[in-house]
């Protein structure tokens, strides 16, 4: 099998490019011949497909790039195989999507999206993103690594360290864990919440917003944000310094921050919704909270990044949920739960690991996609 993944190649840090990367990592190291290469890279891709001849292109991405990663590779008689992410509302390019015998999704919940929007489910097939289990590792809290990070971001070997990691903190639920904490602050041992962004303008503004709300909760000391370019080998130290991981986001078709948080044998609190209930086990890897609130929309506007030629309203016959809140309760409850008992954190921890290794694994992860495309489309 000769398998040419469109991704974000050379990949950065972000969540689309090392679910390509990881993809690519575990096919080479199951002895598959695979290349990868930029999906936008149209002169490339081509010099590819003239002698590499790949039996498929695989691209990873979400339904909007779909004339970069499958109307491309079959103008040149390539077989695409999408592997896609959710964006809320699939408003085009059903025809297309729905002529395809195999499009990959990373959660039942992702298929669940696209059928509602009018992707026949009868060649979707779930594949889960990848986890690098020999770099998401638990460490010594003695570690040098460790001691730096803790060290850098100044907390004490006594503070307990609440992790929320994301391209913003908001959308993946620092709001509500700042909201929850505020609720047991004199409860818990002492303790910081870090949230590692991503630099950008939006996220700048962002970040300002969360930081009123922490003052207006007056736990504006206990809060740090933390805003630089990181690669993913600095990952899995931030992660391993922190005590629990929190992020009941608001969008999440898999949640691999939550899941290379367990690999890291960290305990995990996210939400009873979305990608999150293919990946974690409620009271056993994570607790999960409730859903207090759906974000649902009536009508949205779309453009050329979704292939139109101009910019147009879609009115749903149906309102459409596009984003979800959790239950701040819950998260406090659970918050609780962890900060008081180091013994349970350890439990989950360990029960995260155990998950992850078993599901996520990305050379199993490689080796499932290999008999998905020999079972779907009978290339070996």
């Amino acid at each position: 099998m000769k398998v040419l993944l469109l991704y974000d190649y050379p990949p950065g840090p972000g969540g689309l490019a090392t679910q390509g990367d990881l993809l690519c990592k575990g096919l080479l190291e199951i002895g598959v011949d695979v290349h990868g290469v930029h999906y936008e890279s149209e002169q490339e891709k081509e010099w590819y497909y003239s002698w590499f001849k790949p039996d498929v292109a695989v691209g990873i991405g979400y339904w909007g790039y779909t004339p970069q990663i499958i109307s491309h590779p079959q103008k040149f008689g390539v077989h695409p195989v999408p592997w896609l992410v959710a964006d809320g509302y699939i408003a085009n390019y059903q025809q297309v999507l729905n002529a395809l015998p195999l499009i990959l999704v990373t959660s039942d919940w992702v298929k669940e999206m696209y059928v509602r929007d009018g992707i026949s489910g009868n060649n979707i097939e779930v594949l889960p993103v990848g986890c690098d289990t020999d770099a998401f590792i638990p460490h010594n809290k003695e570690d040098p690594k460790i001691l730096a990070i803790r060290e850098s971001l100044a907390i004490t070997p006594d503070q307990l360290m609440i992790l929320t990691v994301g391209g913003d903190a908001a959308s993946k639920g620092a709001q509500e864990v700042m909201r929850a904490l505020a609720m047991i602050k004199d409860k818990v041992p002492d303790w910081k919440y870090v949230c590692k962004v991503w630099p950008q303008p939006r996220t700048d503004l962002q970040n300002l917003a969360d930081m009123e709300l922490a003052t207006e909760l007056g736990i504006e000391q206990k809060v740090t944000y933390v805003t630089n370019i990181t690669s993913r080998n600095f990952m899995p130290y931030l992660i391993g310094a922190c005590d629990i991981y929190a992020a009941p986001s608001h969008l999440e078709g898999f949640g691999m921050l939550q899941v290379e948080a367990g690999a890291c044998e960290k305990p995990v609190i996210s939400m009873k919704a979305m990608g999150m209930l293919d990946t974690l086990v409620d009271g056993e890897t994570a607790y999960l909270a409730g859903v207090a609130e759906k974000i649902v929309v009536n009508e949205v506007w779309v453009g050329d990044e979704s292939g139109f030629a101009d910019k147009q309203k879609i009115i749903f016959k149906q309102p459409r949920t596009v984003d979800y809140r959790a239950n701040v309760d819950d998260i406090a409850e659970y918050l609780l739960k962890l900060m008081n008992d180091p013994l349970l954190r350890k439990k989950m921890g360990e029960a995260g690991r155990k998950q992850v290794t078993s599901h996520f694994d990305y050379r199993k992860v490689a080796v499932q996609f290999v008999q998905l495309i020999n079972r779907k489309l009978g290339i070996s």
